[in-house]
């Protein structure tokens, strides 16, 4: 409806819904330069981003249960933060208007959180405090069951919510005190899973993030090179930005960018246990 051709529409939408991002066109999204088609594809990620469980919510009509879901509203939230951040950064610097500052700002936002991909401006040519937001969105990634990358934003809320428990033990060390999540108390062992899951995530980043650094490229691409891969998101800052690629890069950095991109999309732990003996080694007991 929106002017795409139909082989490209098909294409887009599998891109758009599976949050892989790979468009049919040099410039991605860009191409078409249409506030229609930018809207569309913005809705339809922010939509795959979110936990595919909520829309069962929806289908029962549990509206309150979706509208109340805490790893929603984090989201959300995030985003929304996130978009006035870039916008009160670009406008007057990058695009001359608040209307265009929204425009691109909402896109990028919306591709990255997602870690989809897509793109409509070079935001290497954007302010620092704009590409460190969009590096920490990175991070984040959509809500866990749905097809975003990221750490997810259920882990970062849990991660939180962990942090102001041990602060509040300080202050009342004989508290005892649940985490909570939608009401409903977390078991420790969970807890401490996500603890481990994320002191792997760091420790595999740091590593990939030493290796990559033999290249000699410069800070950003080095950072964001890892950061784009391990949360499988596609673009970063630097050579790898919105119109560089990864061609530069040696035989053993595709390798480690390889495997990066391998391990956050199987979220660390299924990669790590097929280095133990232990699981691929006959049972003979």
């Amino acid at each position: 409806m929106g002017g795409m051709p139909l082989f490209d529409s098909i294409a887009h939408a599998m891109g758009t819904v599976s949050t892989g991002g790979f468009s049919v066109r040099n410039a991605s999204i860009a191409a078409y330069n249409s506030v229609y088609i930018e809207t569309v594809i913005i809705l339809s990620m922010l939509i795959s981003g979110i936990n595919f469980t909520l829309y069962y919510f929806l289908l029962k009509k549990n509206v309150k249960g979706f509208l109340k879901n805490e790893e929603l509203l984090y989201y959300i939230g995030v985003i929304a933060v996130a978009i006035v951040l870039i916008v009160a950064n670009i406008y007057g610097k990058v695009y001359s208007t608040i209307g265009e500052s929204l425009r691109y700002a909402s896109f990028q936002v919306s591709s990255l959180i997602t870690t989809t991909g897509y793109v409509t401006a070079d935001f290497n040519q954007w302010p620092t405090l704009s590409q460190m937001v969009l590096l920490l969105i990175m991070f984040i990634g959509g809500c866990a069951g749905s097809t975003a990358g990221g750490i997810k934003c259920i882990r970062i809320l849990l991660l939180s919510k962990m942090f102001k428990r041990e602060i509040t033990k300080l202050n009342h060390p004989r508290a005892v005190k649940t985490v909570r999540i939608n009401g409903h108390a977390v078991d420790e062992e969970i807890l401490s899973g996500i603890k481990m899951f994320f002191f792997v995530y760091v420790a595999i980043f740091a590593a990939g993030v030493l290796v990559i650094s033999l290249e000699g490229f410069d800070l950003p691409t080095t950072i964001s090179a890892v950061v784009a891969t391990l949360n499988d998101v596609g673009p970063g800052l630097g050579l790898v930005g919105p119109v560089g690629n990864y061609a530069d890069f040696s035989v053993l950095s595709k390798v480690v960018l390889s495997i990066c991109m391998m391990i956050g999309r199987l979220e660390v732990y299924p990669i790590l246990v097929l280095l133990f003996p232990s699981f691929w080694k006959k049972n003979t007991i």
